[in-house]
């Protein structure tokens, strides 16, 4: 596990994902290793893509339960796809959280979706969704910390960040439409980019993000 302050009440962790092999590995593939975000939002802590981390389940939680008894407000939970709900039930039910979802993904994930929303929608901490085209997945836009968090559409590369490949994309939805839809992301004043998977980009991040939707 990697734990790295992004900003004031802004973190980042990673940890292992169990249902990694290393056929899914690769140019065309993900790495084992995938981020989560912590933000203490005024309304609540937000939990993001959020995975325990299983060989430091002890001291996760109990750098967990401390942050949150000492934000004392609610804890919410938000997923951006199916797929990335991860440990979304046991913090769900150890926390009595809220679970937020792209309403699309609700009905493939085990965790009960108390709180579904449509791309476009403001979400718990007043977090802005973009649309992706695949499915129902969505970028997560955190205007307060200038920090875009990705689930699969945009992923960590060598050189800062690159379009999901052309093989993860559904029936009916062509490399061009997906660069349309995530076009709107190179208007944001970026600062931050935290892709699920690979490093987060804290230099140049705009520019890194530009080049990336344009490649």
């Amino acid at each position: 596990m990697d734990v790295t302050r992004l900003a004031d009440g802004l973190w980042r962790w990673t940890a292992l994902h169990p249902g990694w092999t290393p056929e899914e590995g690769g140019l065309d593939g993900w790495e084992q290793e995938v981020s989560s975000l912590y933000l203490e939002a005024p309304d609540a802590v937000v939990l993001i893509d959020p995975l325990v981390p299983g060989d430091e389940r002890d001291r996760f939680f109990d750098a967990l339960d401390r942050d949150v008894e000492h934000a004392s407000r609610p804890v919410a939970i938000v997923v951006t796809l199916d797929d990335h709900e991860r440990d979304a039930v046991e913090l769900r039910e150890r926390y009595d959280a809220e679970t937020w979802a792209p309403a699309a993904e609700a009905t493939k994930m085990r965790a009960p979706v108390t709180r579904p929303f449509a791309a476009g929608e403001r979400v718990v901490g007043g977090i802005e969704t973009f649309g992706t085209g695949r499915g129902g997945e969505v970028v997560l836009w955190i205007p307060e910390h200038r920090t875009l968090f990705t689930g699969d559409a945009i992923l960590g590369s060598p050189e800062g960040l690159r379009r999901c490949p052309d093989s993860w994309l559904p029936e009916g939805l062509a490399p061009e439409e997906l660069k349309a839809r995530l076009s709107p992301l190179a208007r944001l004043p970026v600062a931050i980019v935290v892709p699920a998977h690979g490093e987060p980009v804290t230099e140049d991040a705009a520019e890194v993000l530009r080049a990336a939707l344009e490649a």
